[in-house]
């Protein structure tokens, strides 16, 4: 049972945007791609804890405290005796250890996924046994990317390759599990903790204005929308989406890009552009926002 679902994180929302409506620099671009990569790598472990059918809770992508030290979790996995943790990773390309060292084909080091699980466990022990549920822990590091490869692999690691994926996931199938309510309420303890906004957060700096406007695809993210009666057709793709749809999907891109400023009739207009028409703005968002204010110092919530 998935108790937290997979979601995007505030930044990569934020980054995506951000990439379709103004030029990132080179730094920008590479947090972005890193986001996205890592993301994609959970989507698809996601995908495949999501059919397990023992008796056990997921939690995927958690941030919590423990002793002034922040930690994050990719995939929990509660089971009846243990804690499956997973850290996954969307590595693509020839890796090699040597020496306890973590290396690209062209030999440079890289940060190694080991140490960072083993700074998880150790930290989410503590935090288990100041719940008072000292469950053993089971960690891995779970290379999901096909294209990943590593050689000279330190034997009796923690380490899941490409190829070994699907017998891990059969492997937590078939463990033995009954749950109780003490699972579910270390559950929800776990959930309360969980902490919302990141502290890593590095985004770069943007105002309302360099921001290029218009309806951007759902699928391709172009901007060559154009409205066919009440639908919003992209010239590149072809994908059809409703106007209303449309408008609604990037009031929610406003107000995360800019959680100040108010919604009204003439910044969404300007905002989406490709609708002319305010008055037709103005209906939807009379029928999915509260009216705040009156006459020109009117804005929806």
């Amino acid at each position: 049972m998935i108790k937290k679902a997979l979601t995007k994180s505030t930044d990569l929302l934020i980054l995506d945007y951000l990439n379709t409506r103004m030029n990132l620099t080179k730094d920008d671009k590479q947090n972005f791609e890193n986001l996205k990569r890592g993301y994609e790598g959970e989507v698809i472990f996601n995908s495949m804890t999501e059919k397990l059918e023992c008796d056990c809770l997921i939690l995927n992508g958690l941030l919590f405290e423990i002793n002034h030290t922040k930690f994050q979790i990719d995939s929990l996995i509660i089971m009846q005796q243990l804690i499956y943790l997973n850290e996954v990773k969307n590595i693509e390309g020839d890796y090699f250890y040597e020496n306890k060292k973590f290396y690209s084909i062209n030999e440079k080091e890289r940060k190694d996924p080991l140490l960072q699980l083993d700074r998880c466990s150790s930290l989410l022990r503590q935090l288990l046994q100041y719940l008072g549920f000292p469950i053993p822990i089971e960690p891995w590091v779970v290379h999901i990317n096909p294209e990943f490869s590593l050689y000279q692999a330190p034997r009796n690691e923690q380490i899941i390759l490409p190829t070994q994926v699907k017998r891990y996931i059969n492997k937590i199938n078939t463990t033995p599990s009954k749950l109780t309510s003490k699972h579910e309420r270390l559950a929800d303890q776990l959930l309360s903790l969980h902490i919302v906004k990141s502290p890593y957060s590095i985004l770069p700096a943007y105002t309302y204005d360099q921001l290029k406007k218009g309806i951007v695809c759902q699928v391709c993210h172009s901007f060559m929308v154009f409205l066919r009666g009440k639908y919003c057709v992209c010239g590149k793709c072809g994908h059809v989406e409703e106007v209303e749809s449309a408008v609604l999907r990037h009031v929610a891109e406003l107000r995360l890009l800019f959680p100040d400023r108010k919604i009204t009739t003439g910044t969404v207009h300007e905002w989406c552009q490709v609708v002319e028409c305010k008055r037709r703005i103005n209906r939807i968002l009379e029928r999915n926002f509260n009216l705040i204010g009156d006459r020109r110092w009117v804005y929806y919530e």
